[in-house]
């Protein structure tokens, strides 16, 4: 590791905000990527008749604990649960309810406020308001990451090919990026999500046309410094290949400037994919978002807990992510010098 490694470490960690937001994000995505496990309706180990199963990784017939239908088992339906006990026992997750889980019972179910059964209440098709949370917040991770690091590739190759070469090729690339930049991102947005069917995918890649941009302008302008360096000329005069000198000589000069927008594009991401399932132009409907709990705490002011739980995870997502990339930015500033 080079001293210069180690001192952007060191002021890393210096910044005692961003390192603590940096292991308060972490440690609930980690536990979010396994959300099977902490909220589900079926059971994570079953032991019966001296043998296991594991309901989450794999579906089992009803036939397989002495049940009469060949389809998958219920497991929550008292008959299937009396089979289990009469040979053998389950083993629940913390949270007895997935994300698309009617709560069945005594009582109201549909916007029931919060309860020990169900912490944070339910939402108004009586389903857990804490297990979609959970799934919520994985999918909006997951959304941003992917889209923030396929938009930063597309970004520096971009801003690469358009710095190093320059004359005809960054004028005209400069061009098509007024025009394209230009463009009401958010209502092209909602047009495209309005007649095409949205998916995770699918969404992924109608935001990718417009979210690679962020980073062009800051390697353009690293390119156009670096390729004026001695060294590169050098390079160049002793016939290195252009795409090994934009690799090798330049592009990690860039990619110190870029490191400081990752932690902030992807709190964009996490933005514009809970504006959109809030406007109802996301992802499908029943899928777990924090836009679509937003959403329903507009609709449903008499349960305001919905409005409380979505407002609360988004603005403590979004102010860890804006703490973590203030961190960054001071770690690669060049006139800070860590305590």
């Amino acid at each position: 590791m080079s001293p210069l490694t180690r001192r952007r470490i060191a002021a890393f960690r210096a910044n005692r905000r961003g390192m603590v937001s940096l292991w308060v994000f972490a440690a609930l995505f980690l536990v979010t990527l396994f959300a099977e496990l902490l909220a589900n309706d079926k059971p994570i180990l079953v032991h019966y008749d001296g043998a296991l199963f594991f309901p989450v990784l794999k579906s089992y017939p009803e036939t397989t604990f002495g049940g009469d239908l060949p389809t998958e088992a219920e497991y929550r339906d008292p008959e299937v649960a009396a089979l289990i006990s009469e040979k053998g026992f389950a083993v629940w997750p913390p949270i007895p309810f997935s994300f698309d889980t009617i709560v069945k019972g005594e009582g109201r179910n549909a916007l029931a406020p919060p309860s020990a059964r169900n912490l944070l209440g339910t939402d108004d098709q009586a389903r857990d308001v804490l297990a979609r949370l959970i799934y919520g917040f994985r999918v909006s991770v997951l959304f941003g990451l992917v889209l923030t690091v396929l938009s930063s590739v597309i970004g520096v190759v971009a801003g690469a090919v358009q710095g190093y070469f320059g004359g005809w090729v960054d004028l005209s690339f400069q061009r098509f990026l007024e025009i394209w930049s230009s463009m009401p991102t958010l209502y092209l947005l909602i047009i495209l999500a309005s007649f095409i069917q949205p998916g995770f995918w699918v969404l992924l890649g109608i935001m990718l046309l417009f979210s690679w941009m962020a980073l062009v302008g800051v390697v353009r302008a690293e390119f156009l410094r670096g390729r004026n360096f001695d060294y590169v000329r050098a390079a160049r005069a002793l016939g290195m290949l252009d795409a090994r000198i934009m690799m090798r000589h330049i592009l990690p000069n860039a990619m110190t400037a870029s490191l400081t927008f990752l932690p902030f594009i992807l709190a964009g991401s996490v933005t514009v994919l809970t504006s959109l399932d809030f406007l109802g132009f996301g992802l499908p409907p029943g899928s777990p978002s924090l836009g679509e709990l937003l959403l329903q705490g507009k609709n449903n002011l008499t349960a305001p807990w919905l409005a409380f739980t979505g407002f609360i995870v988004i603005a403590t997502m979004l102010s860890l992510l804006v703490f973590i990339g203030e961190a960054v930015r001071d770690a690669f500033d060049p006139r800070r010098v860590p305590r």
